[in-house]
């Protein structure tokens, strides 16, 4: 199967032309010289003669509308991958090289065109294509939406990942859900986040092409029924299902600059009749378009809110929808090469379940094995236990995925019917390794048992998957010694770590090109592949041409980045000031709580005149709180309150200024990082996963003030302890303290923190809403505060005076800003994918 026609442009991306073909002035990279299994395609024209040509035929005539000039010159770009996209597929095929198929229900990809650029070395022919519109390349990259296929730093993962495959020549096909709707637009209005829809696709993708060939069915309610063949074999059918259509999207994920193009397929949902035509004759309009609404439903916005059942009930039905639309595709393409001898398909095949979402793949790959393919149970199940890798992203119980029996059983009955026979087997292994144990198999078993029963859909993953990884050092251990332990003790083979990394491509040489510049010329150009060369600015640390050079280069992000905040907040920032930045996604156990204090405590500090050798510093939080969530809904409310004291006080504005930014995403992310000074990863040890944004700040020369959580370990290993900010409880103290926590106690006994509560409970921040703090004000003072806030506080308030120290020598600061992108290579995704490929993959 060589797909090569589904990469065709339809009419609307490649207007006809009898213009002749112009020679490409720089094509993309080819392929190394392989045997060729298809003629090779015409050479598409130069790109500022393509991005001409749909400028003239293929959009309306806006008359240099940014938006019209930004579609031409993706059109453009796109077009230029299309040959070596058609051909990888054909190669992979035809070589039947070992493929990866990555599950994952986001991909926050961010805007494409500025990264397409860099990968395929087109930034001066772009510029090229526009000088003879008054719009700058910058301006274009602008004006296109931030895809809304994801929400953090899952999503972030994902698509970081994805980069790298491509750019280390690995088949790895991304599977994902094409929302119509990002998760929301988060508007600040008096302090409060409202949600809007993010209709990220209102003026189309140009990215994207429409694959048609390859769309599947998806099944949905109904029942099961049995029969018995001839040879006595008993065989389950799922009929009367009310059936959705999987139709497929695919997007290019081009590697850097070594012609790999690999493939993004995302699925929208339709339903398989547009309406019913004879309701809709009878005048009974809004009954004839019900089926196809609701199937359209499935697709329309990223996590929808959970809170009702409806909510979780579309939640589980994206979950199902994604796993089953991406499986089929994988064994109707295995189908159309080899047949139903399914021998080898464990060899040539991984499934990577990114979280626990997908993990409803494993009864769904049983069922279509068994049901679809006439598979037995055994042959089926070592099949999808040598396919299925799943790794786990969080260490809170509360999000890992549980579906209700009930639910389950309405929705869909054979998935149900094939878990709880897994789970009988498996148990009887259980109860094998620990006879008579009645607590294990209960603690253990993927059925959670109780008046409402529930799927504990993590350990479903566990049970099924060959290869279990976490994603930094501290997070796997305590998932063996704590989260999974039980399964740790039965399978210690299957446990393994894979620190997060991201992807210098965007994170250093696309979002920081100034720095980039300056590293290319010190170091030459193979750092973008290969970070572990930025050791080699070690060396630099004592020269001072050097050091004023990136001093210069960080200052002048600086200024971008106050231009934004500016723009967006409304507050002035002043580059000279030292930045402190807090940016990820609003929950308690991340602790914008814990910012938001010392910013209180800095507030009361200058209004009570404590200002000598005071260091000036610019605050900055952002970040999105889930709509059902009551709590992070409030410390943003908190924040922009508190903000409102900090810029509106002249007394207080020379020496202290504080913004909260809305709707963070990807985009600001590339504005943010390459400016900030400071970079907080403050969450309560032993509650993140890994993190990803403290990465990307440390790679582009952010000092880090952090507890021992996460990455943050191996990064404070990386560096040393003298150019990295810790501060407060380890996951071990924390677990010691939680026994025996009394915040009232540690609030009375700190001066400081005293002098914060007081101001909070006075009302200061919130005169004209008496009491509306008074939520947060009793989560800090509980003794059953999970995180830990006001344990750490002192302890990261005397921390931030040292920043303040050291930041007030400018020399010192630099040297610190260096060794810390110095020992970021470590934390490249790079570098994390080649310990996927080489111990999980295979390949």
């Amino acid at each position: 199967m060589t797909d090569e026609s589904e990469l065709s442009p339809n009419t609307s991306e490649k207007p006809v032309s009898s213009a002749p073909k112009a020679a490409s002035k720089k094509a993309p990279a080819k392929r190394q010289a392989k045997p060729k299994v298809v003629e090779p395609c015409e050479p598409c024209d130069a790109l500022p003669a393509s991005f001409e040509r749909h400028l003239r035929y293929g959009l309306s005539r806006g008359e240099g509308v940014s938006c019209e000039l930004f579609q031409a010159l993706a059109y453009s770009v796109k077009e230029q991958m299309l040959d070596n996209w058609r051909q990888i597929r054909v190669d992979d095929s035809h070589f039947q090289r070992k493929q990866v198929a990555y599950l994952s229900l986001e991909f926050l990809m961010g805007r494409a065109l500025g990264n397409a650029l860099l990968s395929l070395d087109l930034q001066q022919d772009s510029r090229d294509a526009l000088s003879n519109y008054a719009v700058s390349l910058e301006e274009l990259e602008e004006a296109e939406h931030d895809a809304g296929l994801g929400n953090g730093g899952l999503g972030r993962l994902a698509a970081c990942f994805l980069d790298s495959c491509a750019s280390m020549d690995l088949s790895v096909t991304g599977y994902g859900i094409r929302y119509e709707y990002g998760m929301f637009a988060q508007k600040i209005v008096d302090g409060y986040q409202v949600e809007r829809p993010d209709r990220w696709l209102r003026e189309g993708n140009p990215w994207e092409v429409r694959v048609p060939t390859h769309n599947v069915t998806v099944p949905f309610f109904g029942h099961t029924e049995s029969y018995v063949d001839k040879q006595g074999r008993r065989h389950i059918i799922w009929v009367e299902t009310q059936d959705v259509l999987a139709v497929a999207y695919d997007m290019p994920v081009p590697g850097y600059r070594n012609g790999r193009v690999n493939t993004l397929r995302l699925w929208k949902a339709e339903a398989t009749d547009d309406f019913d035509l004879a309701e809709f004759n009878q005048g009974d309009y809004t009954e004839a378009v019900a089926r196809k609404n609701l199937a359209e439903q499935i697709t329309m916005v990223l996590y929808p809110n959970d809170a009702s059942e409806n909510g979780k009930e579309l939640r589980l039905r994206q979950q199902y929808f994604l796993s089953s639309a991406s499986l089929q595709d994988l064994l109707k393409r295995w189908v159309s090469r080899h047949g139903h001898d399914f021998t080898q398909f464990a060899a040539k095949n991984v499934m990577q379940l990114n979280d626990t979402h997908p993990s409803i793949a494993v009864p769904e790959l049983m069922r279509l094995l068994i049901d679809e393919y006439g598979l037995e149970w055994d042959s089926a199940w070592a099949i999808t236990s040598q396919t299925m890798a799943y790794t786990n992203h969080t260490l809170l119980p509360e999000a890992l995925e549980r579906w209700p029996v009930r639910m389950m059983a309405q929705m869909l009955p054979r998935i149900l019917e094939i878990i709880y026979e897994i789970n009988a087997r498996y148990l009887d292994l259980v109860a094998h390794h620990w006879p008579g144990d009645a607590s294990k198999l209960a603690s253990m078993s993927i059925i959670q048992d109780g008046p409402h029963p529930h799927v504990r859909m993590a350990y479903l993953a566990i049970v099924a998957s060959f290869s279990v990884n976490g994603v930094a050092g501290l997070h796997t251990q305590l998932l063996k010694s704590g989260l999974f332990k039980d399964f740790y003790e039965l399978w210690p083979h299957k446990f393994n770590n894979r620190t997060n990394g991201v992807t210098p491509r965007r994170w250093l040489a696309h979002c920081n090109p100034a720095l980039a510049k300056l590293l290319t010329a010190h170091l030459g150009k193979e750092w973008v592949t290969d970070l572990s060369q930025l050791t080699a600015l070690n060396a630099l640390t004592q020269d001072t041409a050097f050091i004023q050079k990136w001093r210069d280069v960080k200052q002048a992000n600086k200024a971008l980045l106050a231009k934004m905040i500016a723009k967006e907040c409304g507050v002035e920032f002043d580059p000279s000031m030292l930045f402190d930045v807090q940016v990820k996604r609003i929950h308690e156990y991340k602790r914008q709580l814990l910012n938001i204090l010392h910013v209180v405590h800095l507030y009361h500090q200058i209004q009570q005149g404590h200002t000598e050798n005071m260091v000036p510093r610019c605050v900055l939080i952002g970040g999105k709180a889930a709509p059902g969530y009551f709590m992070a809904k409030l410390i943003i409310k908190l924040a922009s309150n508190v903000a409102h004291m900090v810029n509106s006080d002249p007394l207080v504005t020379p020496y202290l200024r504080f913004a909260f930014l809305p709707n963070y995403n990807v985009s600001a992310m590339e504005k943010i990082c390459p400016g900030t000074d400071l970079s907080e990863q403050i969450s309560t040890a032993g509650k993140e996963a890994s993190g990803t944004g403290n990465m990307k700040f440390m790679m582009n020369g952010a000092l880090t003030i952090g507890t021992m959580d996460g990455a943050n370990i191996e990064m404070l290993e990386e560096v040393g302890s003298e150019n990295f900010f810790l501060f407060g409880l380890n996951a071990e103290q924390v677990s010691e303290v939680r026994n025996h926590y009394h915040p009232r106690s540690i609030i009375d006994d700190s001066p400081a923190l005293s002098e914060v509560m007081k101001l909070l409970k006075s009302g200061h921040f919130n005169l004209l809403e008496p009491g509306i703090f008074d939520p947060i004000i009793a989560a800090i003072e509980c003794s059953d505060d999970q995180w830990m806030t006001a344990a750490d506080f002192d302890s990261y308030r005397v921390v931030q005076e040292a920043v303040a120290r050291a930041y007030k020598d400018p020399q010192v600061w630099t040297q610190m800003s260096i060794r810390n992108t110095a020992a970021s290579g470590r934390f490249s995704s790079d570098v994390t994918i080649a310990g996927y490929r080489d111990e999980i993959w295979k390949l």
